[in-house]
Protein backbone atom coordinates (compact mmCIF):
# COMPACT_ATOMS: atom_id res chain seq x y z
CA UNK A 1 0.00 0.00 0.00
CA UNK A 2 1.29 3.22 -0.70
CA UNK A 3 1.76 5.87 2.35
CA UNK A 4 -1.47 8.37 2.43
CA UNK A 5 -1.93 11.57 1.52
CA UNK A 6 -1.79 14.39 4.53
CA UNK A 7 -2.13 17.57 2.59
CA UNK A 8 -3.44 18.67 -0.35
CA UNK A 9 -3.63 21.88 -2.53
CA UNK A 10 -5.44 23.07 -5.55
CA UNK A 11 -3.63 25.40 -7.88
CA UNK A 12 -4.15 26.94 -11.27
CA UNK A 13 -4.76 25.04 -14.55
CA UNK A 14 -6.07 22.26 -12.52
CA UNK A 15 -3.19 20.34 -10.66
CA UNK A 16 -2.43 19.83 -7.08
CA UNK A 17 0.02 19.87 -4.52
CA UNK A 18 0.06 16.77 -2.48
CA UNK A 19 2.27 15.71 0.49
CA UNK A 20 2.08 12.22 1.52
CA UNK A 21 3.02 11.10 5.33
CA UNK A 22 6.40 9.19 3.75
CA UNK A 23 8.15 12.75 2.67
CA UNK A 24 6.85 12.56 -0.76
CA UNK A 25 5.95 16.27 -1.74
CA UNK A 26 4.65 16.82 -5.93
CA UNK A 27 2.41 18.12 -8.19
CA UNK A 28 -0.51 15.85 -9.74
CA UNK A 29 -2.46 16.76 -12.80
CA UNK A 30 -5.76 16.52 -12.89
CA UNK A 31 -6.42 17.81 -16.48
CA UNK A 32 -6.25 13.72 -17.71
CA UNK A 33 -8.96 13.32 -15.64
CA UNK A 34 -11.22 16.05 -16.53
CA UNK A 35 -13.01 14.42 -19.43
CA UNK A 36 -14.18 11.61 -17.72
CA UNK A 37 -17.60 12.08 -16.53
CA UNK A 38 -17.36 11.71 -13.10
CA UNK A 39 -14.54 14.71 -13.12
CA UNK A 40 -15.92 16.59 -15.89
CA UNK A 41 -17.44 19.08 -12.75
CA UNK A 42 -14.14 19.75 -11.55
CA UNK A 43 -13.57 22.05 -15.18
CA UNK A 44 -15.68 24.74 -12.72
CA UNK A 45 -12.39 26.03 -10.28
CA UNK A 46 -15.15 26.46 -7.61
CA UNK A 47 -15.74 23.11 -7.49
CA UNK A 48 -12.31 22.08 -8.23
CA UNK A 49 -10.78 24.09 -5.29
CA UNK A 50 -13.00 22.13 -2.66
CA UNK A 51 -10.42 19.71 -2.30
CA UNK A 52 -10.28 17.89 0.43
CA UNK A 53 -7.87 14.76 2.17
CA UNK A 54 -10.37 11.79 2.18
CA UNK A 55 -9.10 8.96 4.21
CA UNK A 56 -6.13 7.33 2.08
CA UNK A 57 -6.68 10.21 -0.77
CA UNK A 58 -8.39 13.21 -1.92
CA UNK A 59 -11.99 14.11 -2.90
CA UNK A 60 -13.83 16.71 -4.30
CA UNK A 61 -17.47 17.79 -2.68
CA UNK A 62 -19.18 16.34 -5.83
CA UNK A 63 -17.55 12.94 -4.79
CA UNK A 64 -15.09 12.61 -7.47
CA UNK A 65 -11.96 11.19 -6.31
CA UNK A 66 -8.42 9.91 -7.14
CA UNK A 67 -7.49 6.31 -6.22
CA UNK A 68 -4.54 6.33 -3.49
CA UNK A 69 -1.94 4.52 -6.10
CA UNK A 70 -2.75 6.21 -8.78
CA UNK A 71 -2.46 9.41 -6.66
CA UNK A 72 0.96 8.30 -5.30
CA UNK A 73 2.28 7.13 -8.54
CA UNK A 74 1.22 10.53 -10.58
CA UNK A 75 2.70 12.68 -8.30
CA UNK A 76 5.65 14.34 -9.89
Amino acid sequence: MKPKAIEVKALKDYKLEVVFEDGKKGIFDVKPYLEYIQFKDLKDESIFNTVKIDGLSISWSNGADICPDELYNGTK
